[in-house]
């Protein structure tokens, strides 16, 4: 009886991998691809959005060059990976596990539901913008005021809670009219804006990129109906939920703190 030796996994992995050394040896400049890599996340982490968009397309460039026809599966592949990247670096920035999980979910949910052969530089600038607007919330704000950059952090972490300024003072053991006060007099804006501001900045995502009626995600972030919510989403963005939505070409709205006093 002749007994047919089946490779273990281990010895399949090596195979490939020795195979695939052997391919990638030909082809010029993937040798760098983990050096441009680090360079892409160090961009990220600087907010450096338009640098890193470039530079996203230059590993998708060293991708294509490997993969031939298989291009569009292993970029859709190495988007998902780089989400993952992202999400154990926003954990390493004390972001909660929940969210850093959440947005590793929804740049999966992103990639998936709108890869395809005509949309997947598309699909990058917008993880890009993705990528830079959560690591923005986790740049610790300078203002004079220390209690007034902790309220913007935790505000930034809740941004989906039905927050009030009630809630919020009462978190920090100090009264409304204080909390209220200082907020203003170091961010330039009141607490009850910037409450708003953040709401509208999430609720893009959940336009652009998932089913959700604009009801239910006036609801989500706790607007106290559609019409308040589309009222205030035009007042920041000068378009509607409905046209944010219906165009892929609207940017998103972003609102920067003034330099700390």
């Amino acid at each position: 009886m002749n007994i047919i030796a089946v490779p273990t996994i281990q010895e399949t992995i090596s195979k490939i991998f020795m195979n695939e050394s052997e391919t990638l040896s030909q082809f010029e400049g993937v040798e760098k691809f983990y050096e441009i890599e680090t360079q892409l996340i160090y961009e990220i982490n600087h907010l450096e959005k338009e640098r890193a968009k470039q530079t996203l397309r230059v590993l998708i460039d060293l991708i294509a060059v490997r993969s031939g026809k298989e291009t569009i599966r292993q970029v859709r592949n190495y988007y998902i990976v780089l989400s993952s990247v992202m999400a154990r670096k926003l954990f390493e920035m004390r972001v909660p596990p929940k969210k850093a999980f959440a947005f590793n979910v929804a740049c999966v949910e992103l990639v998936e539901k709108h890869m395809n052969d005509s949309e997947f530089l598309y699909v990058a600038d917008e993880l890009i913008e993705f990528f830079t607007s959560i690591i923005s919330e986790r740049k610790q704000p300078s203002f004079g005021h220390q209690t007034v950059n902790k309220v913007v952090m935790y505000i930034n972490d809740e941004v989906e809670r039905d927050l009030s300024v009630e809630d919020i003072a009462k978190h920090f053991n100090i009264s409304t009219s204080h909390l209220s006060r200082i907020f203003r007099e170091h961010a330039g804006i009141t607490l009850v804006e910037y409450l708003n501001v953040r709401r509208v900045e999430e609720s893009q995502y959940y336009l652009r990129h998932s089913d959700k009626g604009i009801s239910d995600i006036s609801k989500q972030f706790h607007f106290c109906n559609q019409s308040y919510f589309t009222r205030i989403f035009k007042k920041y963005t000068t378009v509607t939920p409905k046209q944010f939505r219906d165009s892929q070409h609207i940017p998103y709205f972003r609102y920067n703190l003034p330099n700390a006093k």
